[in-house]
């Protein structure tokens, strides 16, 4: 029995954080239901190539085990059939603009006085009060505007975005956390309660550790493209045939990393004794550190090093990342059951009793319980 067994669940949202909260609750063993406009559904159905059921690789990665029906939210007789489906669910996620659906007679304060144990909860790109409110944002978007490109890449260099969704899967990760907490509290208290989170309070949340620095110090945080600017040696290096990265993040482990790297006189000179002092010799300590890691190739440098307690691992590209036998050996990636092309999908990043949920079935096609939900 997976943990949310019984809790139903209706999703109004589209794109990738609504609908990834929403496959989270499902991976967790609830019914979620995604409602799709006619002509067309959810817009990621279109993104990339196609993977299955003429829907792309970007729909079926954050929409498996879930069931999808057409609802015409410009139809009132549709908008009250969402209205009573969501009647007898345990909870809403949805992630349109403030305001929209409180237009339609589907906003938090109609809902949730039709079903008190209702938890409501939204995802929009940067909160739901503030002038921005209203502003469509897309990941890279929020990305450029909550200060993150200034922080990614080499100094000196243009502003850059980071690689993968980060927001968009973070915000899926609170909004999916602040629904389990309300859940968990409904269990005392009977009633449900409204759940709000957005790509900008996640991106927020994410500079906790350099916010703390900058307010201690007035000083921006500089770009570090690898690692650390305030421990040395903390970073990637090139070697004859490939980066690693190395992270000797203490004292006592740098002492063991000199010998490694022909460097045995460092272990043993008091200006080099303290990160601080290392930190005000950077440049010179990292541009020797590189000069030695790249005269030979990475396997030696990654076996040595890991053989004197050392922090390390190569820079994997994904084919290589895939291909590692921890990769594996975590198991990750699953088959998806009625996916019409034998290619496994990411599940879910947590196990119960060493068990990781499995993936239910495939992404629906579009309205393909359409007449089983709504009773037609």
């Amino acid at each position: 029995m997976l943990p949310l067994e019984g809790i139903k669940v209706v999703e109004l949202a589209q794109n990738l954080a609504g609908p990834f909260c929403a496959q989270i609750l499902a991976h967790l063993g609830a019914e979620v239901i995604k409602v799709e406009k006619p002509n067309g559904g959810d817009d990621a159905r279109g993104w990339g190539r196609v993977l299955s059921h003429a829907a792309s690789s970007s729909f079926n990665a954050v929409n498996l085990s879930k069931k999808s029906v057409v609802a015409d939210l410009k139809d009132p007789a549709d908008v009250e059939k969402v209205r009573r489906l969501v009647d007898t669910a345990d909870v809403l996620v949805q992630n349109m603009r403030p305001g929209t659906l409180e237009g339609l007679g589907l906003g938090p304060e109609t809902l949730m006085a039709r079903n008190p144990r209702l938890i409501y909860c939204s995802v929009n790109a940067y909160g739901a009060s503030g002038p921005k409110k209203m502003d469509p944002g897309y990941e890279p978007i929020v990305q450029a505007f909550a200060g993150m490109m200034m922080m990614s890449g080499f100094p000196g260099g243009p502003p850059m975005r980071m690689g993968t969704q980060v927001l968009d899967h973070g915000s899926a990760m609170w909004a999916a956390i602040g629904v389990l907490a309300a859940l968990a509290e409904r269990h005392h208290t009977g009633r449900g309660r409204k759940v709000d989170t957005s790509l900008l309070e996640t991106a927020i949340g994410w500079w906790t550790n350099p916010y703390a620095g900058y307010a201690t110090t007035g000083e921006v945080p500089e770009r570090h493209p690898t690692g650390s600017r305030g421990v040395v040696v903390f970073e990637g290096f090139e070697t004859a045939d490939g980066p690693i990265i190395v992270a000797a993040g203490n004292d006592g482990l740098f002492r063991k990393l000199c010998p490694v790297i022909g460097k045995p006189e460092w272990a043993s000179d008091p200006s080099l004794a303290t990160n601080r002092q290392r930190v005000d010799r950077r440049e010179e300590l990292v541009g020797e550190m590189q000069r030695v890691l790249k005269t030979k190739p990475r396997a030696h440098w990654l076996e040595v090093i890991a053989a004197a307690g050392i922090p390390c691992t190569p820079i994997n590209a994904l084919p290589e990342m895939l291909a590692e036998p921890q990769t594996q050996a975590v198991g990750m990636l699953q088959k998806v059951p009625g996916l019409e092309r034998d290619v496994p999908l990411i599940a879910l990043p947590l196990q119960f009793d060493g068990q990781r949920p499995p993936i239910r079935h495939r992404a629906p096609t579009l309205g393909e319980n359409t007449k089983d939900v709504f009773g037609e």
